[in-house]
């Protein structure tokens, strides 16, 4: 479990990193609202490697939701950046998504092999 401790926690600073430069200090992304969905169901899907059952997953994907509204928070204060409802949205339907397909790959066993 400490392999998937490590990676998710670096995972999870680069995503922090990532949302609190400021605009200035970034490349023009294609797509803001899909790197949101895209970055919390990846977290979401290391978070299920590490949980140990779904209650404890449901409280990774909350304090993942959490934490994602906690960063949009926080752009109030870089410049260039601010709070934006549609990333908070996207951020849960990643997670919400990477939730449903970890449930029908352990339900159906398909995800015996990394989940």
């Amino acid at each position: 479990m400490l392999p998937e401790m490590i990676l998710f926690s670096v995972a999870l600073l680069c995503v922090f990193a990532g949302c609190l430069v400021p605009n200035e200090w970034l490349p023009t992304l294609p797509n803001d609202k899909l790197l949101h969905f895209v970055a919390y169901a990846g977290l979401t899907l290391l978070a299920a490697r590490i949980a140990d059952g779904w209650g404890q997953f449901a409280c990774w994907a909350a304090a993942l939701a959490v934490a994602g509204w906690l960063v949009e928070c926080l752009q109030r204060l870089v410049p260039g950046r601010g709070f934006s409802w549609r990333d908070q949205l996207a951020n849960a339907a990643g997670i919400g998504c990477a939730m449903l397909a970890t449930g029908l790959l352990r339900q159906t066993g398909a995800g015996r092999f990394f989940l």
